[in-house]
């Protein structure tokens, strides 16, 4: 019986029964929901951040159609990506020749890589500092920088590249906005269900969370929070959360990963 014991033991899932908080947009927090449901984690899903695609305009329309002027194009996300490539089909039934296309992480370069497009990637890293440490971008005197993004976000890619001698063009395809939550589904999860690890992987992300919380200021003290990168986890403890942790990437299977290790599954869960 007590090997029968050990095997079941090992046999858990990895997450079982941890209580898992997922603050990330649509439609990626369902997905990395199921994933985390899939390693026995229990999950709720509060994205702090929802995106909405701009209208249309006549300038962005001129630019669009002026795509093969630009040497290099720049996507700051996959959904900045795929936003881009709805609009880049409507005017280039075949992709402009010559065109250097990067994303700043391994998943904005897969949306390119996905329409037919190879695009570079950092060699180490997903961040705007670890995409501008790229060779191709190291020196881009007269060169046109074709920069896709939301309609406001860190300015570091286009004032870096401007002072490597580049004219960059910023391409606000969306705007992010805070969305508003009722009393009683706060209560439910700061209160009721009391996560023990967090994913936050913008620093608005995390600034959000801190103010839809603001009425539970110590629900998540102790909690886990994963967050993309060494400056937000800096934020996340300024902002008051102890436990803040980068992953190894930010894959879905490397966000549970990341979470199964240091949580582990729930001692003496049943299911």
């Amino acid at each position: 019986m007590a090997t029968l014991r050990a095997e079941a033991h090992l046999a858990q899932p990895e997450l079982a029964g941890r209580r898992i908080l997922i603050c990330r947009p649509e439609p990626e927090a369902d997905r990395l929901a199921e994933a985390f449901r899939a390693a026995g984690a229990r999950v709720r899903v509060l994205p702090t951040v929802v995106r909405e695609p701009l209208p249309e305009t006549p300038e962005r329309r001129s630019l669009l159609q002026e795509l093969d002027n630009f040497h290099h194009i720049i996507a700051v996300s996959p959904y900045a990506a795929r936003l881009l490539l709805d609009e880049v089909d409507q005017w280039w039934p075949q992709p402009p020749v010559g065109v250097h296309w990067y994303g700043v992480g391994a998943g904005t370069a897969a949306a390119f890589a996905e329409a037919g497009l190879p695009a570079e990637k950092p060699d180490d890293g997903w961040t705007s500092e670890a995409l501008l440490a790229h060779p191709s971008l190291q020196h881009l005197e007269h060169e046109k920088v074709l920069l896709a993004r939301g309609e406001q976000g860190r300015e570091l890619i286009r004032q870096t590249l401007e002072q490597r001698g580049a004219r960059v063009t910023v391409l606000p395809l969306y705007r992010r906005l805070q969305p508003y939550y009722p009393a009683d589904k706060l209560s439910e999860i700061f209160t009721g269900f009391r996560p023990e690890a967090v994913i936050a992987l913008s620093g608005e992300t995390l600034n959000n969370l801190k103010d839809t919380a603001r009425e539970y200021p110590h629900a998540l003290d102790t909690a886990l929070v994963v967050v993309p990168a060494d400056r937000v986890a800096e934020q996340a403890r300024a902002a008051g959360f102890s436990n803040p942790v980068v992953p190894d990437g930010l894959s879905d299977r490397e966000l549970v990963n990341c979470v199964a290790v240091r949580l582990g599954p729930q001692a003496g869960n049943n299911g």
